[in-house]
């Protein structure tokens, strides 16, 4: 019995160590970011970044694949069904936690069908209006728009975005009323309002700073408390309306059952990404960095979903 059992037991022994190796060896083939918004917008170019962090981090390739369609569902839901392996991974903003309460039906719950990973940063929001209407300010802006109530049209880069219910504070606090134009992304919404097609359109400062320096649009006023380092000269919406303020946020997940090995690894990549030049060039660009534990980010993400579903509720913020 001692010839049979001893040579199993070696096997099943070895068997272990190699098991635990390829655990340890995560990552050891590419990795997919899905961001699921067309590119060009800001969440693409601050997801691409962070990606090429990961991937000189871990020796690996973190590949980009936009997913956009249905509001970010179809690319949120294919993350929710891929396999919890660590090499599936959802980069998303803050719509992600937000536009669930705006539809009738997502076929993933936020909360309990993803992992959270890591706030990768905050994105103050900037309010650009089209050359057309010809306003420089936003107190001129302000009285353009209660000169035709419903009349201006704004663009969203998503229902429930950061962005949209930015918009929505904007109406509550300038008693105004703004006609509200849904687009697939940022992209193509910052193309229609340089072309004139429509008035305004209140997205993260990123998105907007090559735009406004180029004369090509008009940032009347920025939402974070303080002037932002890339518009120094652009006022803050409170130096207006006083208490103003609104951002966006982005954040990385996994499917759900992901292991803790693999999340912290990832939480730490990003941290360490963050502490780096890839937190340098978010500030220049007039982000905030994240960073923080996945407890962290579970906190923050469940905090933000409490605050804007009120907005949602208040303003019957749905997708018809």
């Amino acid at each position: 019995m001692k010839t049979i059992i001893r040579p199993v037991l070696v096997a099943l022994f070895a068997a272990g160590l190699h098991g635990a190796g390829w655990a340890q060896a995560w990552p050891d083939k590419t990795v997919r970011m899905v961001i699921p918004f067309p590119p060009g917008g800001t969440l693409d170019k601050v997801g691409r970044m962070l990606a090429q962090r990961l991937g000189e981090q871990f020796g690996q390739t973190f590949v980009v694949e936009n997913k956009p369609g249905g509001n970010g569902v179809i690319g949120g839901d294919a993350v929710a069904k891929a396999a919890a392996d660590g090499y599936t991974l959802l980069f998303n903003a803050s719509t992600f936690a937000t536009a669930p309460m705006t539809m009738k039906s997502v076929p993933y719950k936020v909360q309990t069908d993803f992992v959270a990973i890591s706030l990768v940063a905050q994105a103050p929001l900037s309010i650009a209006i089209s050359n057309r209407l010809g306003v420089s300010d936003m107190k001129a802006f302000i009285a353009a728009a209660k000169a035709q109530p419903g009349r201006l049209n704004f663009a969203v880069g998503s229902i429930g975005s950061a962005g949209h219910l930015c918009t929505a504070r904007l109406e509550q606090a300038a008693g105004i009323s703004l006609g509200i134009v849904p687009y697939k992304g940022t992209a193509p919404a910052f193309q229609d309002l340089i072309g004139g097609q429509i008035e305004g359109f209140i997205d993260p400062v990123l998105g907007s700073v090559q735009f406004h320096r180029g004369q090509q649009l008009r940032v009347v006023a920025v939402t974070s408390p303080k002037r932002v380092p890339n518009l120094p000269d652009v006022p803050t919406a409170a130096e207006t309306l006083p208490g103003f303020e609104c951002a966006s946020w982005y954040g990385l997940w996994a499917p759900a059952k992901t292991s803790a090995d693999v999340v912290n690894k990832l939480n730490a990549a990003v941290n360490k990404a963050l502490a780096g030049d890839m937190g340098d060039k978010l500030l220049a660009d007039g982000l905030v960095p994240g960073g923080g534990s996945p407890a962290d980010f579970a906190k923050f993400q469940a905090d933000d979903i409490t605050a804007s579903g009120k907005v949602i509720a208040d303003k019957k913020i749905s997708v018809e």
